[in-house]
Order: structure tokens, then sequence, then C-alpha cells
């Protein structure tokens, strides 16, 4: 069994669309990273996405965890033109077709669902190829985790988008060889 403890990296406290913006997180509530430490696998490798807020999640929780190099592939949804706009900013009909019915339409210059999706499956199957039978933890972004809760789910991308991921929450994947399985979901420690 393969198990991926996907966190979500902490809190940015930004209420714009940040995707590949390299914004800082909040690491300030220590005793959530000591119980985020606690609740994941001792020994698990810990990887993240190559933005900061990301990396200093999982500098902060590696603890004894060996710490793997950052990968880009594992970057938030880029939303181009739309990158730290809020949605006053470019309410329109292309925005709201990208959030109602997400598929192949994309913010100008950015990636849509379907390719962000496809990017962090191939990353996700890297990993799982490298990490086989192993615990693994990754800290990633909101859009990452989901395109693999809706991969797992196999369900519309619109109901995964209307799952809330927080800051510094748990998303465990098992893949029993075949097929990803969820096992815990936005969870708290």
């Amino acid at each position: 069994m393969t198990r991926f403890w996907w966190v979500r990296h902490g809190p940015t406290h930004a209420r714009t669309m940040v995707g590949w913006t390299d914004l800082p997180a909040d690491l300030s509530d220590s005793a959530a990273l000591v119980r985020l430490d606690a609740f994941l696998p001792a020994g698990a490798p810990v990887i993240s996405s190559d933005l900061i807020r990301a990396t200093a999640t999982a500098d902060a929780i590696a603890s004894a965890r060996p710490r793997l190099p950052a990968r880009a592939g594992l970057r938030e949804m880029h939303f181009g033109a739309w990158e730290n706009l809020g949605w006053s900013d470019i309410d329109s009909p292309l925005a709201r077709r990208f959030w109602e019915q997400p598929g192949d339409t994309a913010p100008p210059g950015g990636e849509s669902w379907n390719a962000c999706a496809a990017r962090i499956a191939a990353e996700a199957e890297a990993l799982r190829r490298d990490h086989a039978g192993r615990d693994l933890v990754i800290v990633a972004h909101m859009g990452v985790i989901l395109t693999q809760l809706n991969a797992a789910r196999a369900e519309p991308p619109a109901t995964t988008l209307a799952q809330p991921i927080e800051p510094l929450s748990v998303t465990r994947l098992d893949h029993d060889g075949t097929r990803w399985r969820p096992v815990l979901i936005n969870q708290r420690p």
C-alpha cells in the first residue's frame, strides 16, 4: 500500500487568486505545526511544491523525516492574468465558466482545470513509482490536492471544487496497486 499524506501549506491570508505567485505562509501557529508533525508518519520522506509557502511549511514539519527536493510540478494551478486578483476584478462569463464548469476553460495565460490535473497526475504517478509501498508526505496547494482527490473519487470536477481543503490540513490517499482511495479528507490534527 502506498500512502500519500497531502498537506496543504500554512495560510497566506490572501483574499485573491494565488496560484504561482510566491507568497509566504503564516507559520506562527506553532501548536498546529507540532500537532501536524505528530500526526504524520515518522520517517516518511517529505516533498513539496517549490513555492515558498509550501517549502517553508514542509521544512517546519519535516522534523527527523528525510526532506526531498522541492518540485515545480507540484505548484498550484496557474491563474495567468488572474493572479492576485479578487473575484470582483475578474467577474466575467469566462471566470464563471472556469469555476462552474471546470475543464478546458483557462484564464488568459493560465492553466485550465484539465491541464493542471494532467500536470499533477504526472507528478503523482512519478512519485508513486519512486515511493511504491511507502508513506510520502507531500506539502502542496489546495488546487493540487483537489485534482488528486477528484481523480480518486472519479466525480465531476465541479463537485470536488466544493470540497474545502484548509491550511495545514491532511488529505490521505492510499494506492492499493490498482487505484487511489481517499482515507482522510481535510483532516485538521
